[in-house]
């Protein structure tokens, strides 16, 4: 086993030597590490005299410290390297005199595609009679989760996927970033009378990221409340949206029996696709596109609508998913990198809004 000298010597020579982070890193895996050399030393205090035990351990110790210690001042002078060179690397010449026309659509602008869709939503549930309802993007978790029947157990309800914020509203509930625009539905039939025809586009958050999951973003709900509302009623709704949204006449759409606390019976939408080639509408396979179902009882009550007198449908779904499918997308991370390549490949014209005549 190496003597302290020893290796203080060779591993802070070694740390001044280190070219780049990778480098250092080795260096610190090499002493510090499960294997390394001051881990040897540590662990080699088992086999010293009680007696001389703490001394030998506090020089260990000091010796650790002084590496770790020289192991930071390398590293932030690595890294200051390393961001000067980017920054000289990543330099813009300002100038440069200004190219003679910019590149093609570059000067015009364009709708992004989360916004196309909403205006695309907007325009094919306006044609059936909703209107648009906005409100509060921090909610108290009655209007998100108990108005709804979601019980204090529910998973949704934990920490690791909802985002809490510190104090209370002021009836003494706890608030959050809203997890779906669900809570606009609530706030709805609290403030007006039936019957209701709404649909609810807005930011959500929820704690999840990758490719397919964002920590923010956008979901619509519908909802109907009248008298004598079916489920016959709610998919006629959601065929014509289906087949208008993704402009194929005759796209397959299957309802499949589910679960969600704020419906009964609750149903899960489905539209024919090919897995293949990703084709909508193609192909002998299904896939999941939102979930729907008619108004619970219980959520009724909440509101102080009688459900004996009043019925519903409601409906929710990912607003970047139907954009994904819709235009090929694979993944959901470029929708907020604000790369300006990306947004002019899938960016709209803004002097042609979404027109049902026209087709969506």
């Amino acid at each position: 086993m190496l003597a302290d000298d020893t290796i203080r010597s060779e591993t802070l020579a070694a740390i001044a030597a280190a070219a780049d982070l990778r480098a250092l890193d080795a260096v610190r895996v090499a002493a510090l590490g499960k294997a390394g050399s001051v881990t040897a030393l540590l662990k080699s205090l088992g086999t010293v005299e009680p007696a001389q035990r703490k001394e030998r351990g506090a020089a260990i110790n000091a010796l650790k410290a002084a590496i770790e210690g020289a192991l930071d001042a390398r590293r932030a002078t690595l890294e200051d390297a390393a961001l000067d060179a980017r920054l000289a690397a990543e330099r813009i010449d300002v100038t440069l005199p200004p190219r003679p026309s910019p590149p093609a659509g570059a000067g015009d602008g364009g709708i992004h595609p989360i916004s196309r869709t909403i205006e695309e939503l907007t325009g094919i549930f306006g044609a059936m009679g909703f209107s648009v309802v906005d409100g509060p993007d921090i909610e108290s978790d009655w209007h998100n989760f108990s108005a709804l029947n979601i019980p204090e157990h529910h998973p949704a309800r934990q920490d690791h996927d909802t985002f809490y914020l510190p104090g209370r509203d002021a009836d003494g509930h706890q608030i959050v970033l809203r997890t779906q625009t669900s809570p606009l539905q609530i706030r709805t039939m609290l403030k007006g009378e039936p019957p209701i025809r709404i649909i609810a586009p807005g930011r959500t958050w929820r704690a999840d990221h990758d490719a397919t999951h964002s920590p923010m973003f956008h979901q619509v709900e519908g909802l109907v409340i009248d008298r004598s509302i079916t489920l016959a009623h709610l998919k006629g709704c959601l065929v014509d949206f289906l087949r208008a949204f993704f402009a194929v006449a005759d796209l397959p759409v299957r309802f499949r029996a589910s679960y969600f606390p704020f419906t009964e019976p609750s149903m899960e939408v489905d539209i024919g696709w090919n897995r293949k080639t990703g084709e909508i509408g193609k192909g002998s396979d299904w896939l999941e596109i939102l979930g729907s179902g008619m108004v619970h009882a219980r959520v009724l009550a909440n509101v102080g609508l009688d459900p004996r007198e009043w019925q519903g449908f409601a409906f929710g779904m990912g607003i970047e998913r139907i954009t994904m499918l819709k235009h090929g997308m694979a993944d959901l991370r470029p929708f907020y990198e604000a790369d300006v390549r990306w947004l002019r490949h899938y960016a709209s014209d803004p002097l042609a809004p979404a027109s049902l005549a026209e087709g969506v």
